[in-house]
């Protein structure tokens, strides 16, 4: 089985339709949050998830859109969730509402969360990767860090899969993994977007322009 895994949308339609023509064929796609926040496109993306029944989990930008706080976040992520609320319908602010902290998906082989297994809030990095994060499962997903990478340990594979929409790696092209359950393999992928689209809209709907300023750098 081949998944596309996917995470840290936040908004951003444009590089996640890059995404979706540049991935090779999948069996399924799985999600680790973040549908929302920062830019323009929260709604399409929302409705995207829930169009193709994407197994997706809650993520801190989408937990507060739904949940009406956003304590701790800076001016850009609290302007992205503020957009969010605005251009959101009540079916969509439940759907995210009632989005879980961690699943279990393909046979229970593969566990989905956003942040760390025990706090979905917690930023786990690369360098924090261990087996010791792994349980029953052959496979755990993170996302939170908008970092791509994965380590394989003879317990299972620890991967994040990257930022589908705002890539803090240094590397600002849109980030997506395929996880191949046979071989027990993650190919990583870049794919180039049409950045200033994106910028131009974060101006036209009022949003910070740092937002769109800093995918420039993939900061």
């Amino acid at each position: 089985m081949r998944v596309g895994v996917l995470s840290d949308i936040h908004g951003n339609k444009v590089a996640l339709d890059a995404v979706l023509d540049d991935m090779p064929p999948v069996d399924r796609l799985l999600c680790a949050g973040d549908i929302v926040g920062y830019n323009p496109w929260p709604a399409e993306c929302v409705e995207f998830v829930r169009e193709r029944s994407v197994p997706t989990v809650m993520g801190n930008h989408d937990r507060a859109t739904a949940g009406g706080g956003a304590f701790g976040f800076n001016s850009m992520a609290g302007a992205g969730v503020e957009h969010a609320r605005e251009q959101l319908s009540d079916d969509q602010l439940a759907f995210l509402g009632a989005l879980l902290d961690s699943r279990r998906e393909c046979n229970d082989r593969v566990r989905i969360v956003h942040g760390h297994p025990a706090d979905p809030d917690r930023y786990t990095y690369p360098a924090q990767f261990g087996p010791e994060l792994l349980g029953e499962e052959d496979v755990l997903v993170m996302g939170h860090t908008h970092i791509q990478a994965h380590e394989r340990y003879d317990e299972g594979i620890v991967m994040n899969p990257g930022s589908v929409g705002q890539p803090r790696d240094g590397d600002p092209r849109a980030a997506y993994s395929v996880l191949d359950l046979d071989a027990m393999t993650v190919t990583e992928h870049r794919v180039e977007y049409d950045i200033e689209r994106v910028q131009e809209a974060v101006r036209e709907a009022g949003l910070p322009e740092q937002i769109g300023d800093r995918l420039d750098k993939g900061r």
